[in-house]
């Protein structure tokens, strides 16, 4: 896992978003790929409360704003890498160089964001994004489509900064393709452990106990101390359920497989990962 995707938005939610691509990064003397998609007052109407009811003066005040506010975060997302990577002592490189350290790159780039994030996505080994706290220019589901559409795994920070993401890694298992993806994602990180909990949600079927021990045997041969847990929901909505397993457990890292259902499902019915990407408080790595 060399290569890191950060997406920059020039928001004071970038330092956490860095830190935790950061914590990343030094397992695996990684590259940061720090890109800025600069929006243009179009795009963001289109994502922006309200502008879509303005007209006549009203409607070249809100562009006028937005372009402002365009020019503020391409600024502000520049001059966080710079002292972000002056502070943790990492070189701005044009390209990787093979270095042993964790080395960056600066990318800034005026098109389609969702097109342009996708691509750069599909080219590096992980993406670390945070979640938008208010409206940005930005899709509202960009993490979501970036999930179903990049084929890459996508950590997202928590809600604090990461000291480590390899004390205590728990796994989320069910028997689904998604989840046997994000077991295979994060197995670089697994592999690093010192503790990795494959944890069940008992859902009434049968199986799970034999699942989990199957899979934490095969992480034992390797060397990768491991335990299993299994939960009851007890009327509890599953991403509940697996946010207390985390807490008790000490997770570091969640992992877990995304949208084993269908997204429509999830966005009607409400779901895990929905849950889980609105409100985890702690990094998460997911892969549908």
């Amino acid at each position: 896992m060399k290569s890191i995707l950060v997406p920059t938005g020039g928001s004071e939610s970038d330092g956490l978003v860095f830190e935790t691509a950061l914590a990343a990064a030094r397992l695996f003397s990684a590259h940061l790929r720090f890109v800025h998609i600069r929006i243009s007052p179009g795009e963001a109407a289109v994502y922006t409360p309200h502008v879509d009811f303005a007209s006549g003066p009203a409607l070249g005040d809100a562009l006028g704003q937005l372009e402002t506010d365009t020019e503020r975060r391409s600024t502000a997302a520049a001059r966080h890498v710079r002292e972000f990577c002056a502070r943790s002592l990492i070189d701005i490189l044009d390209k990787p160089a093979g270095a042993q350290g964790v080395t960056a790159s600066w990318r800034e780039e005026e098109s389609d964001a969702r097109q342009r994030l996708m691509f750069h996505a599909r080219h590096n080994d992980l993406v670390v994004m945070g979640r938008a706290k208010r409206p940005n220019g930005l899709p509202p589901d960009l993490i979501e489509v970036l999930l179903l559409g990049c084929g890459r795994p996508i950590l997202l920070a928590g809600e604090t900064v990461p000291r480590r993401l390899t004390d205590t890694i728990m796994v989320c298992w069910r028997e689904t393709p998604d989840a046997a993806r994000a077991v295979v994602a994060a197995t670089p990180f697994l592999a690093k452990a010192e503790r990795v909990v494959f944890v069940g949600v008992d859902e009434g079927g049968g199986g799970i106990a034999d699942a989990l021990s199957d899979l934490a045997s095969q992480f034992r041969w390797c060397g990768v101390p491991t335990d299993i847990q299994i939960v009851a929901p007890k009327g509890r909505a599953t991403s509940e359920v697996l946010s207390s397993a985390a807490q008790a457990c000490g997770a570091d890292l969640v992992v877990m497989g995304a949208y084993g259902h269908s997204r429509m499902r999830e966005l009607i019915f409400g779901g895990c990962t929905q849950a889980v990407i609105r409100h985890a408080d702690r990094p998460v790595l997911l892969l549908h």
